[in-house]
């Protein structure tokens, strides 16, 4: 019996605290190696560029296309410095579809003429 309490023990080491607390040592050094000019991603999806950190209040200033926006570190959720070492920068593009050779519903054919505003006879 209490071998089998050991075992799970060992078993929920090994495949619960262990992977997270690899997985916050890797988000803490990500964060740690953030610097001016950095493109991020944060939490809510808000892309944009590194302005200021400011490490004794703990946040970061994002440049979003000539808007600057305080956020707090623990808000960035990826940091891209160029190095493929986040998931979303690891990603393999997909490839578009082919473009099929049926025309779209909404795109007229070829032979079509433009549409023009009936006219009615009651104005005479």
């Amino acid at each position: 019996m209490i071998i089998l309490l050991v075992v799970m023990g060992g078993f929920m080491y090994f495949s619960m605290i262990r992977p997270q607390r690899k997985q916050q040592e890797q988000r803490k050094q990500m964060l740690n190696a953030m610097k001016k000019g950095d493109a991020i991603v944060t939490i809510g999806g808000l892309h944009g560029k590194i302005d200021e950190i400011n490490e004794d209040k703990q946040t970061v200033v994002i440049d979003a296309d000539g808007i600057f926006l305080t956020f707090n570190l623990s808000a960035i959720r990826t940091v891209d410095n160029g190095a493929a070492t986040t998931p979303v920068a690891a990603a393999k593009p997909v490839d578009a579809p082919a473009a099929s050779a049926a025309p779209e519903k909404d795109a007229p054919a070829a032979d079509d003429k433009p549409y023009t505003e009936p006219t009615s006879n009651d104005d005479k």
